[in-house]
């Protein structure tokens, strides 16, 4: 028996043994009690909760399938229930490329030039908002505008900039703000935020 083939027969008892280990509940399908047949999930009853075909699933027990997608591995992880080991330990029984991490992008920051662009509008509100809406620069009636019970300085630092996103959405201040709370979730000008 050749590496691989040894591999897809070791997936294929993984995945059998961790359907076994569920009970129909565990995926909020009903349960009938001593009629079923086999311990744990069917084959049809897990496939069908990762959203792949039977026949598929049914392939990759049998170790027959080749190239499974990370996609697939991670609907299957979900389903079984696996933790972070279990996952990882799936993807390299499936003989999956190690995935390369994400790089990390670094923290963003105000350049000089923008800081003085800011404080050239003067009594004009200014936010500068980054690409994950956290605020990272403001003028004092920027500040004043969206959050002035926060604390002035709270962009200055990654760890306590506020986020556009949580302050519309779970900050009572910035809610009573909106005319309209519910159209301004929609759409910002619906609140009368100005968009452009």
């Amino acid at each position: 028996m050749d590496e691989t083939t040894h591999r897809k027969s070791l997936l294929g008892e993984f995945l059998s043994t961790r359907r076994a280990q569920l009970k129909p509940a565990d995926v909020d399908l009903p349960d009938y009690g001593d009629r079923r047949r086999v311990p744990g999930l069917r084959r049809e009853e897990l496939a069908q909760s990762a959203g792949v075909s039977v026949a598929y699933y049914i392939r990759l027990e049998q170790g027959l399938s080749f190239n499974t997608s990370p996609q697939v591995l991670d609907a299957l992880a979900t389903a079984l229930r696996l933790d972070d080991a279990e996952r990882h330990h799936l993807h390299t029984l499936s003989g999956e490329p190690r995935r390369r991490r994400r790089r990390r992008l670094p923290a963003e920051r105000v350049g000089p030039a923008v800081r003085q662009l800011v404080d050239a509008f003067g009594d004009s509100p200014v936010v500068v908002v980054g690409r994950r809406s956290d605020v990272l620069a403001w003028n004092p009636a920027g500040h004043a505008l969206i959050a002035g019970h926060l604390a002035p300085d709270s962009p200055d630092q990654a760890s306590t900039r506020p986020n556009t996103a949580r302050l519309i959405f779970l900050d009572a201040h910035t809610r009573d703000l909106y005319v309209d709370w519910r159209a301004g979730r929609r759409t910002p000008s619906a609140a009368g935020w100005p968009t452009s």
